[in-house]
């Protein structure tokens, strides 16, 4: 029988069939539950690839159990839920997407920001509610032009919510620890400026830096104290970049206008002292919060690209190349130049 790999979320039928050209393939056919780890070490079992997601864990006890391994395939970009170490000593390709989730997730961050500053969802409910008898002079928000948008972190996310922002008509601020080329800075609009003082101008303040040991509770209740009263926070990178509770304080003395997220802290698998669930306070805040199920990249033809290229990773694996996604060199294994 041809080798074994195995899916542990749903994907596009014409993922399938790709790897099934090449391998006996075990899939997950659930769009609502991924595979436990119990799951997927039962049918890992004597698989030499693993096409992973965000709810998967990988760490060297589960390398361990499952030793035909060649290749963990993550359909995704962050992958701090992976331990790349473990992968490298155990001579496991780890590999990811890095490009494709950048503007769906930019574009997302720009709908937050103005979904949660315009109360489109209080618009909504107050539509559905059959209370609308045209206009009157109710739900005033905060719009983008002439106000001061903070980004923290400047990488792809970053770069590309600047690009869609620049017509917003916007003061357009940034840190991060490596900063642009001044021409970079002209093309977008951008100032560079310390995180403090982004904290302090910011109107709106968007968070585009991955998650670290260092950015855990990036946004905590000393760094709320510091923003602008009033302000908004727009969160579509990691949950563990903010403290669910502190912003919740924030929201309910005033001192934050409003919270925009599309994660929250307890997707953060890696971390054993994470949130089991969404703060019920944050949930409480109706008027607001702008909460969204993780759709950063949730375009359908997008979607189906980053599995299709996770699943080329896993072929590449198998023929001895060097993955395209790879992002460590395994230990004792031999492989040909992908190019």
């Amino acid at each position: 029988m041809p080798p074994k790999v195995l899916i542990t979320n749903w994907v596009h039928p014409e993922i399938v069939d790709f790897l099934e050209q090449h391998f006996t393939v075990v899939c997950n056919r659930s769009r609502e539950e991924p595979f436990t780890r119990e799951q997927i070490l039962e049918k890992g079992q004597d698989a030499v690839g693993i096409v992973a997601f965000m709810p998967d864990t990988v760490d060297d006890a589960l390398l361990a159990e499952l030793s035909n391994l060649r290749i963990v395939a993550c359909a995704l970009k962050g992958y701090d839920n992976f331990d790349v170490e473990a992968c490298t000593r155990r001579g496991v390709w780890l590999s990811i997407v890095p490009d494709l989730l950048t503007v769906p997730t930019a574009e997302l961050t720009i709908g937050l920001m103005i979904g949660l500053a315009r109360k489109v969802l209080q618009g909504d409910a107050y539509v559905r509610s059959g209370r609308f008898q045209g206009w009157r002079p109710m739900l005033y928000g905060t719009g983008l032009a002439g106000s001061t948008v903070g980004i923290v972190g400047m990488g792809a996310v970053g770069q590309a919510v600047a690009q869609r922002l620049s017509g917003f008509d916007a003061e357009l601020l940034y840190c991060d620890a490596a900063p642009l080329p001044l021409e970079q800075e002209g093309r977008f609009g951008l100032s560079a400026v310390s995180f403090d003082q982004l904290l302090t101008a910011s109107d709106y303040l968007v968070l585009a830096v991955p998650l670290s040991e260092e950015s855990v509770d990036l946004i905590d209740a000393r760094a709320l104290s510091r923003m602008k009263r009033g302000s908004l926070l727009i969160n579509p990178a990691r949950g563990s970049l903010v403290d669910e509770e502190a912003v919740a304080d924030a929201l309910a003395s005033g001192q934050l206008a409003g919270y925009a997220a599309d994660v929250f802290e307890m997707e953060d698998w890696a971390r054993s002292d994470r949130r089991r669930k969404v703060s019920q306070r944050l949930l409480a805040e109706q008027e607001r919060t702008l909460l969204t199920p993780h759709l950063g990249s949730a375009v359908d033809a997008i979607r189906k690209q980053i599995a299709m290229e996770a699943a080329q990773n896993v072929v590449q694996a198998a023929k001895g190349l060097r993955p395209q996604g790879a992002i460590n060199e395994p230990v004792g294994l031999r492989y040909e130049n992908a190019s």
